[in-house]
C-alpha cells in the first residue's frame, strides 16, 4: 500500500470535505428545525456552522489552509458566534498557516481537544465488492432515506452509553444523515439490526463517520462489516483516500488500525468563552 505524503493540500482537502459536510447537515436541519437559527459562514478559506448551542456540529473547520490570516478575519469568525452567544470552537489542522495560531495565542484561545486524522489510501484493487454485503453472521445494507429514523435511533443508541440520547442529538444525526452526499448503512445479525455507521463521499475521499454498536451485539464483528461494506462502496465510487477520525489512544483508534489506518495528523480544537459585555 503507498504510504501517504502529507502536505497542506491533502489536509486542505481532507478538512474541507469535512467542512462541507458540517454546512450540508446545517443546512439539512433547516429545513426541519428552523427554529435553531442554523446559520453557516465562509471565513479564512474554511467554515463557521452554527446548528444550535453546544451541538457537536457547531465550530469552524478548515481555516487557515490557504494562506496567512487577517486580524479582520479572526474579527469575522468571532462575531459569527458571539451574536449567537455561543463560544468560539476551531477543530485546527497542524498544516494551517502560523497566522492562525498566532492570532489564537493574542486572544487567549485554550486547548480543549485532540483528535487524529486517521487515513488510509484507497488505491484501485483495494476492494471491488459490493455495498451490501454479509461478513460472517452479520449483513450490511445501505439504507433508503425514508428509513434515516432507524439508523439515527441505532447508531445513537449506541452512543448513549457515552453521550446521553437527547433530541437535539437526534435532530443533528438526522440531519447529517439526510445531507447530500451522504450514506447511511445498517448491520443486522440474524435479521435484528446490531448497529449503523456513515460514509460520506466528496473530492475523492470517503469518510467513515457516525458508527456504532449496540450494546447486546458487541465483540460479534458488527464494526469490521460496517468497514468492509463502506470500504467496497468507496472503492466502486472512485474514491483514492479512506479518512476517519478518532480520539487518541482510544478504542476507535486501535479498531481501525486494525484495518490498515495510520494517524496522517493530529487535529487541535482551540476554544474561546464568550467575553463578558
Amino acid at each position: 500500500m503507498t504510504p501517504l505524503m502529507l502536505d497542506r493540500a491533502l489536509s486542505r482537502r481532507i478538512e474541507l470535505a469535512e467542512a462541507h459536510a458540517g454546512a450540508a447537515a446545517a443546512e439539512a436541519l433547516a429545513r426541519f428545525r428552523p427554529a435553531t437559527g442554523v446559520a453557516v459562514a465562509q471565513i479564512a478559506g474554511g467554515f463557521a456552522v452554527y446548528c444550535g448551542a453546544n451541538s457537536p456540529v457547531t465550530q469552524a473547520v478548515g481555516l487557515g489552509l490557504d494562506g496567512p490570516i487577517s486580524e479582520e478575519e479572526v474579527d469575522t469568525l468571532e462575531q459569527f458566534y458571539a451574536s449567537r452567544k455561543e463560544p468560539v470552537r476551531v477543530e485546527t489542522s497542524p498544516l494551517a498557516d502560523p497566522s492562525l495560531i498566532e492570532q489564537f495565542g493574542k486572544r487567549h484561545y485554550r486547548v480543549t481537544e485532540f483528535t487524529n486524522v486517521m487515513a488510509r489510501s484507497l488505491s484501485e484493487g483495494n476492494d471491488d465488492g459490493a455495498p451490501d454485503r454479509t461478513t460472517g453472521e452479520v449483513s450490511v445494507e445501505r439504507i433508503p432515506r425514508e428509513h434515516i429514523n432507524l439508523w439515527n435511533l441505532t447508531v445513537a443508541q449506541g452512543f448513549a452509553e457515552h453521550v446521553p440520547v437527547t433530541h437535539e442529538i437526534l435532530d443533528v444525526m438526522r440531519a447529517f444523515g439526510s445531507a447530500p452526499q451522504v450514506e447511511c448503512y445498517l448491520a443486522r445479525i440474524n435479521g435484528a439490526v446490531a448497529g449503523g455507521g456513515t460514509l460520506i463521499l466528496r473530492d475523492g475521499i470517503a469518510g467513515l463517520f457516525g458508527a456504532s454498536t449496540l450494546p447486546a451485539y458487541r465483540n460479534r464483528g458488527v464494526q469490521e462489516a460496517l468497514l468492509a461494506a463502506r470500504v467496497a462502496r468507496a472503492a466502486n465510487a472512485g474514491c483514492d483516500l479512506l479518512v476517519c477520525l478518532a480520539q487518541p489512544g482510544s478504542t476507535s483508534q486501535r479498531n481501525v488500525v486494525r484495518q490498515g489506518f495510520s494517524v496522517l495528523y493530529t487535529r487541535v480544537k482551540f476554544e474561546r468563552e464568550l467575553m463578558a459585555p
